[in-house]
This record gives structure tokens, sequence and C-alpha cells, in this order.
């Protein structure tokens, strides 16, 4: 598995955390994830773009409006690439156990 570099590049800005944590509550607008949040909503259009490109939200378009949701693609890249030091972790904790 190779490095997930969009991914964890994409949640290096803590906008872009707190829109996904916003959308782990489900589908959102994107007048809803800006809500409460210091940015403009132009901005967090840009955020999104971001975010999907890396494949952690889709778009869907309802009409006029742009409901976005979390994508699991990007988030099961992430999760294999760091279930491979957990398992390396367990497996050094299962070897000294052992010993």
């Amino acid at each position: 598995m190779s490095y997930p570099r969009a991914p964890l590049l994409a949640l290096s800005s803590e906008t872009r955390a707190n829109i996904l944590q916003r959308l782990e509550g489900g589908p959102l607008t994107v007048g809803e994830i800006a809500r409460g949040l210091p940015v403009s909503r132009p901005a967090i259009s840009q955020h999104l773009r971001v975010l999907e490109q890396a494949k952690l939200v889709t778009e869907e378009y309802q009409g006029t409006r742009h409901i976005y949701r979390i994508d699991p693609t990007g988030l099961v890249a992430i999760r294999a690439w760091l279930d491979r030091f957990w398992t390396h972790s367990l497996d050094a904790f299962a070897a000294e156990v052992e010993r």
C-alpha cells in the first residue's frame, strides 16, 4: 500500500478536518457546513474541492443545492496505511510476549 498523500494532505488543514467532522453526522449543503466556521462560503467551497479531489467527500446536485457527504474511498486508503503500523506494533508486542 502506498502512502495516501492526497487524503492526508487534505486533512492537514484544520478547516478541512472540521468540515469532515461536520459531515460525520450526514450530508450537508455548503451553507450548513459553513455555518459557524470562521471562513467565507467561497472559501468553504474551495476546501470542499480539495476534499473531493482527495476522495474524502462527494458532491451531489439537488436542483441548485450542492449536497456533500463523506466518501469512504479516501478514508479507507488512510486507514489501510495506518493499519500497517498498528499490525507491525501488534506483531512486535506478540513477539515480546512470546519471548
